[in-house]
């Protein structure tokens, strides 16, 4: 393996001894660079943290003003020096502020996406290319069986079981950075106009997307809200709220989960799913091996996913492949189910 020094797996999760820093660190370090706010990659208590003005923001909101010691945003494209080596962020397209992270000694070149997806998304920043000698690619969805089709077939099978159910509630399970602020957008461009309803727990995030320019219609909260002026609307919530008893508020509630593993009907079935609707925030296996041709890396790193079928994958195709198995990263962690006042 090429520059073993440049970066390197280690309990905290990537470092880079050249450059003092360590990418998307699991514990405490001195220095963090970061390559999006969700919680499996942005935690607090660090020295000093490095991530675009978006990730940073979302982690004051989240953790508060006293998240880091102290922290310094990069804009996309912008290279920093950092001791002896170079980084650069580039545009991820996973949610608001996400990024890619490149990191150069001059010699090897090597890019740790993050998360990533390479679908277009209104709400952040179109994932973009980076040509690397070595890319450290996520998996989640990291098997052929996973295809996540268009987003916006989903958002129909959501409307029309609007328009089939006038007398339901429709609730839509989604993580409150990123993907509840795509469904919106989304129903937006399919021209739903109606006001959408959101749990306590959405509000703050979705307000932050809107400050920075998103516009996504008349948004209320569901509290205060009488049951049946509820029917025949739709409300954002986390995912473990659309089965908890705080549904009793919603006229005959349709249960319905935005996720990229919607794709297996067990799964739906297991979370008591009525309505799964196929919309990821993550590449599917298509996006995952079409990226890494794309990207002309010689060698591919895997982790936090499916790794083994991708790394069998990249080695099919005379790439030198390994896995990774960093330990902390999945499915967004939601800080808090409940609002406030958003007890039944």
């Amino acid at each position: 393996m090429r520059s073993p020094s440049l970066l390197k797996p280690v309990a905290a999760g990537l470092c880079c001894e050249g450059g003092g820093f360590h990418i998307d660190p699991v514990r405490a370090v001195e220095r963090a660079l970061i390559t999006h706010g969700h919680s499996d990659h942005a935690r607090p208590g660090h020295r000093a943290v490095l991530a675009t003005q978006e990730t940073l923001d979302i982690m004051r909101l989240r953790y508060g003003d006293d998240f880091a010691g102290s922290t310094q945003a990069i804009s996309y494209g912008e290279e920093i020096r950092l001791n002896d080596v170079t980084v650069a962020f580039h545009p991820a397209g996973h949610v608001l502020g996400s990024a890619q992270i490149m990191v150069t000694d001059g010699q090897t070149r090597i890019v740790a996406s993050g998360d990533y997806k390479d679908a277009p998304d209104p709400t952040c920043a179109l994932f973009e290319i980076v040509p690397c000698d070595i890319f450290i690619t996520e998996a989640t969805f990291g098997l052929p069986i996973f295809r996540h089709g268009e987003a916006e077939g989903e958002i129909r099978k959501l409307l029309d079981s609007v328009a089939l159910f006038p007398e339901r509630a429709h609730l839509v399970g989604a993580y409150s950075l990123g993907k509840a602020q795509r469904i919106i957008a989304l129903l937006r461009k399919a021209g739903y106009t109606a006001p959408i309803y959101l749990h306590g727990a959405m509000e703050k995030i979705t307000r932050y997307y809107e400050s920075r320019g998103i516009a996504l219609g008349e948004l209320r909260l569901v509290k205060g809200v009488k049951k049946a002026d509820l029917a025949g609307t739709i409300t954002l919530a986390p995912p473990s709220a659309i089965t908890d008893i705080w549904t009793r508020r919603f006229p005959d509630p349709v249960a319905a989960f935005a996720s990229g593993w919607m794709r297996t009907r067990a799964r739906a079935r297991q979370k008591g799913i009525e309505l799964p609707l196929v919309i990821s925030d993550h590449a599917d296996w298509e996006g995952l091996t079409t990226t890494i041709t794309a990207t002309g890396a010689g060698e591919v790193w895997v982790t936090h996913g499916q790794e083994d079928a991708l790394v069998h994958w990249c080695k099919a195709k005379g790439l030198k492949a390994r896995p990774l198995d960093l330990v902390g990263y999945g499915d967004e962690d939601e800080p808090s189910t409940m609002g406030e006042g958003e007890r039944p």
